[in-house]
């Protein structure tokens, strides 16, 4: 496996691409631009919900971070499966059965250094933080609960959304973290399929069915483990901009966008999904 960057380029219509907790759940925006921002750890959760979806914790593919875990009993897992193997768990071999077992501490990594002491692991695969192209504006909807909690009425409560926001990610592979992982092809293949389709299967009031779409996903594939090309110079092929006469955009059929493949480096491929 050779060094690998992508971008990712999606949207979100009428809904909450990522909620900010500290700001009452309305979507996450840079206060100084007032462009969207969604959070690697929001776009981590899709994959790793998509691949507890798919593989449905098949050996090899269980999911370290996932809804009502308890952590040091996943650790536990490792030190009772290498004590069932007639030896004496160490911090290194628990951390190796870690990854052998949990497709998201190969593929993210994960701190472990719990009670129950799994080690450290640095993850091959890393997301940056998503930022909208254009500013978006941060819409406030009232909306009323006609069933009361204690007794007959009705409650007022408020929904946040943003009209539309055309967003971009980027990341990278890191085949020498891969190697100390165990990330393989089949767990590349996997990722891909993971990227591809992660806003598929998470639909909700937030996001409803189709509100949120991948748009392009675009994979630097590089000729060599050490990178043939500064990753920011792959980066900046990819130029996405509001086409001639839209002021405000409120589809992705409002934006050009376009790959410079003629300056791609000679020793790099790309593949677009």
């Amino acid at each position: 496996m050779n060094k690998i960057d992508f971008i990712l380029l999606f949207d979100a219509t009428d809904a909450n691409p990522n909620g900010d907790p500290d700001g009452g759940n309305m979507p996450r925006i840079d206060p100084e631009t007032g462009h969207g921002i969604v959070t690697d750890v929001c776009l981590k959760r899709k994959i790793r919900n998509y691949v507890q979806l798919v593989k449905q914790e098949q050996v090899g593919y269980d999911i370290y971070v996932k809804e009502k875990a308890v952590l040091i009993d996943q650790n536990n897992k490792a030190y009772k499966a290498i004590q069932a193997q007639g030896k004496k768990p160490t911090e290194e071999d628990a951390r190796a059965w870690m990854c052998q077992n949990f497709y998201d501490v190969r593929t993210f990594g994960a701190v472990m250094g719990l009670k129950v002491n799994c080690g450290q692991v640095r993850g091959p695969v890393q997301l940056s933080f998503s930022r909208s192209i254009d500013p978006i504006t941060q819409l406030e909807h009232t909306i009323t609960r006609c069933a009361d909690v204690n007794a007959p009425g009705h409650t007022m409560g408020r929904k946040y959304t943003i009209p539309y926001g055309l967003y971009m990610a980027k990341g990278t592979i890191n085949p020498c973290l891969a190697k100390q992982t165990g990330f393989t092809d089949e767990d590349l293949a996997l990722l891909k399929d993971a990227l591809v389709h992660m806003f598929d299967f998470d639909a909700s009031a937030a996001r409803p069915a189709g509100s949120m779409v991948m748009r392009k996903v675009i994979l630097f594939q590089h000729g060599n483990e050490l990178g043939s090309a500064p990753a920011h110079k792959l980066y900046e092929l990819l130029k996405v901009a509001k086409k001639p006469g839209v002021e405000v955009p409120r589809s992705y059929a409002d934006y050009d966008v376009q790959l410079a493949k003629e300056q791609l480096p000679s020793e790099v491929t790309v593949e677009e999904l």
